[in-house]
């Protein structure tokens, strides 16, 4: 069961007195939650449970609203993104009193993650453009610990061969404090490259190489600070360091590259990011709302001298009818000043900032802007159950085949040969999407876009 945003936001603010708070607690308008019992928590502790919830024991909740409260919170112990399955039971102590008794299922938290992941931007650049080359392919080894020590904390050590070269380490303590409201991150990465594209020609990556030695070696160092004052809501400050060299390859075919004709890049880094997720199910929302705000000052003393920008996800998921559903995304961006390394003028092509049917092409530019609309349908959403491993005792399966709508549209200064820069792109498609356990989604999309072209498009991230 599934809600929409004015009523989630109704839900969050359902009052749960004391009974030395409320006069009137023992209103047959309110029952008494006595205890919050929870078990096949073997693994995580019981303080991050609760702290996802919105209420606590010794509470007094609107009886009226108990089913769709009983649900609310089990979709936020879900989204913890700990257990494969989540269930919370009401037991009825007497007339106006009750027990909860939440069952969880744990996920497997040492997760060795291994890679094959291409290197190119989508899959289709891969199998199109690359001819399915396997050189252009990274195989790595990414050992993964979601919940160390039960605390929600993250260990990750990553080593991963191929076309890049990267070897790091991440950690983050989400909670360090009684409140469980502030915590401390930190992590270092090097890279490697024997090939790296070094222009935009006609909004395609033109890539250079240079036989037996790396083109490009990066390094990154970063701390970070996280306040979650409360479920919905977490303000993230990240201070880091960054560097980059380039073969001088690099700088005879660009040398606008860098700055100044620069083989090296040096800049500190900070950070600020807001997250506001009011969404169902975080890894696949089907309601609600959720907005994401960036803010990035880059200040450099070589390669690059300031980079500033603001950036915006603001996305509203809306149940339709039974089955129907609609998703309205916007992602933007803006960037000051105009004139930065070609390395630091990327806009829209990359990661998930693309109109889709234009996953061919790169578009560079300061400031742009991105509108996606989505009609779906559930086809399908079920359990398959008694699976006979101990971390995936049951999976859940659910299909759901789509229209939709894309536009964008990106500033471009210097845009040289590049045509799709400095004008409206729109499209429009049809496709399915596939979700299962552990995050894992898969998206088939056709579509065709202004140029007159079409194709099937394969992606393996949310829209």
């Amino acid at each position: 069961m599934r809600y929409p945003l004015l009523y989630i936001l109704l839900l969050v603010m359902i009052p749960c007195f004391s009974k030395a708070q409320d006069a009137n607690a023992f209103s047959p308008k309110y029952v008494y939650l006595r205890n919050i019992d929870i078990e096949g928590n073997q693994k995580t502790r019981k303080s991050i449970i609760l702290r996802e919830m919105s209420v606590s024991e010794d509470a007094y909740l609107l009886r009226d609203s108990l089913d769709a409260l009983t649900e609310w919170n089990r979709q936020r112990v879900f989204n913890l993104s700990l257990f494969t399955e989540v269930t919370i039971n009401t037991v009825h102590v007497s007339k106006d009193t009750i027990d909860w008794n939440i069952s969880v299922v744990e996920q497997w938290y040492i997760i060795p993650e291994f890679t094959f992941k291409l290197a190119d931007r989508n899959f289709n650049v891969w199998w199109v453009e690359q001819n399915r080359d396997f050189k252009r392919v990274n195989v790595g080894m990414t050992l993964k610990h979601k919940n160390f020590r039960g605390n929600l904390e993250q260990v990750n050590v990553t080593a991963q061969v191929g076309y890049t070269q990267r070897f790091g380490l991440e950690y983050f303590r989400p909670y360090i404090d009684k409140h469980q409201k502030h915590g401390l991150g930190a992590s270092i990465f090097f890279a490697r490259n024997g090939e790296k594209f070094y222009t935009t020609d006609s909004n395609k990556w033109e890539f250079a190489r240079t036989p037996g030695k790396f083109i490009l070696n990066e390094f990154d160092v970063a701390a970070k600070y996280v306040f979650r004052p409360g479920y919905a809501t977490r303000h993230t400050v990240q201070l880091g360091y960054r560097s980059a060299a380039v073969a001088d390859t690099m700088l005879i075919l660009n040398p606008d590259y860098h700055l100044n004709n620069s083989a090296d890049l040096r800049m500190m880094e900070l950070i600020y990011r807001f997250d506001l997720n009011l969404v169902d199910n975080w890894n696949y929302p089907l309601t609600g709302f959720k907005t994401v705000l960036y803010g990035v000052s880059r200040l450099g003393w070589k390669g690059i001298d300031q980079q500033h920008f603001a950036q915006v996800e603001a996305a509203y998921f809306k149940r339709i009818s039974n089955k129907f559903y609609s998703a309205h995304i916007f992602r933007g961006r803006a960037t000051f000043p105009e004139k930065q390394p070609y390395s630091y003028r990327y806009a829209m092509g990359i990661d998930e900032e693309y109109v889709r049917g234009y996953e061919y092409y790169v578009i560079d530019g300061s400031q742009y802007g991105i509108v996606r609309n989505t009609l779906k349908y559930e086809l399908l959403n079920t359990y398959i159950r008694n699976i006979p491993i101990k971390y995936i005792s049951s999976m859940p399966v659910r299909i759901y085949p789509k229209v939709y709508t894309d536009i964008g549209y990106a500033r471009n200064k210097y845009p040289s040969n590049s045509t799709l820069n400095n004008r409206i792109l729109y499209s429009a498609g049809m496709g399915v999407d596939f979700v299962t356990a552990y995050d894992f989604k898969v998206r088939f999309e056709y579509s065709w876009n202004h140029l007159g072209e079409k194709g099937l498009f394969l992606h393996f991230k949310t829209e």
